[in-house]
């Protein structure tokens, strides 16, 4: 399985001074669904306006290291040159247009493509995905609930046909119901061959619908491997999942230890 997304040594400094990223190392296959936790500050998002040419709007720098999507360099691209290529990010906090309906965000999604029908077919592909946007078509997006505004935002994304969708923090702020049905969405749209990297803190979600996963600490990766395995790791259970310092629950089976871990130093 060859990877689609390559981040090598990646060092990112805000204002010249601010190290975020110290080194970074990260890959996501293609066909895959790769996970990244971390505590707030830990530099998930600045990875990801990295990857997606948003980086120097917030006065961020790229110092060393490269990233390579689908074999290309990241450095220097613009925004609108990753969504043309087909690297989409869906940024957090459910940043939709509030005055306008439903079918006008999402064809304000699709504007990147000159394709009729293939903005037609995006559109339906988002209904079958969330039909309550569907019945809600007609209806200012303002009015929308938190989890229909965030089913909004990644049906945006997913408007310009997205080869890797980057996700940053898509439960934040729902209830546990909806953040179960986000974790569906997301498998869904990875079987239908959409790469996806998602930027989690709800590691219980994340960790459920991922391939694999890395775990950020201050700007450095801590631990990587499959996803199962993390979850069983001691670190991960107690940081991340509210499990004891025996790294499991009450009432959990005994874990089997892991064994395909890879470790950075920070």
């Amino acid at each position: 399985m060859s990877p689609i997304l390559e981040v090598r040594d990646l060092v990112v400094t805000y204002g010249g001074a601010v190290r975020a990223l110290r080194g970074v190392n990260l890959s996501v296959d293609r066909g895959r669904v790769v996970a990244l936790l971390g505590s707030n500050g830990a530099g998930k998002t600045t990875l990801l306006r990295a990857l997606s040419g948003t980086l120097r709007r917030h006065r961020g720098r790229v110092e060393s290291g490269e990233a390579t999507y689908d074999g290309a360099t990241l450095r220097n691209h613009d925004p609108a040159r990753c969504v043309a290529n087909g690297l989409v990010q869906v940024p957090e906090g459910r940043r939709i247009f509030s005055r306008l309906t439903v079918e006008e965000n999402l064809r304000a999604g699709g504007l990147g493509s000159s394709d009729k029908k293939a903005r037609a077919v995006a559109q339906q592909r988002v209904y079958d995905l969330f039909p309550v946007l569907a019945e809600r078509r007609s209806q200012r997006a303002g009015l929308l609930s938190g989890g229909e505004q965030q089913m909004l935002a990644i049906g945006r994304g997913l408007m310009a046909g997205p080869t890797l969708l980057l996700l940053d923090e898509p439960s934040l702020g729902l209830a546990p119901r909806i953040i179960g049905q986000i974790g569906e969405v997301i498998r869904d749209i990875n079987g239908q061959g959409t790469s996806v990297l998602l930027v989690e803190q709800n590691a219980t979600m994340a960790l459920s619908v991922a391939d694999t996963a890395y775990v950020l600490d201050v700007g450095s990766v801590s631990l990587s491997g499959r996803a199962a395995d993390l979850a069983r790791t001691d670190a991960v259970q107690r940081l991340y999942l509210g499990h004891g310092t025996d790294g499991r629950s009450p009432n959990a089976p005994a874990a089997t230890p892991a064994r395909s871990l890879t470790r950075w130093s920070a």
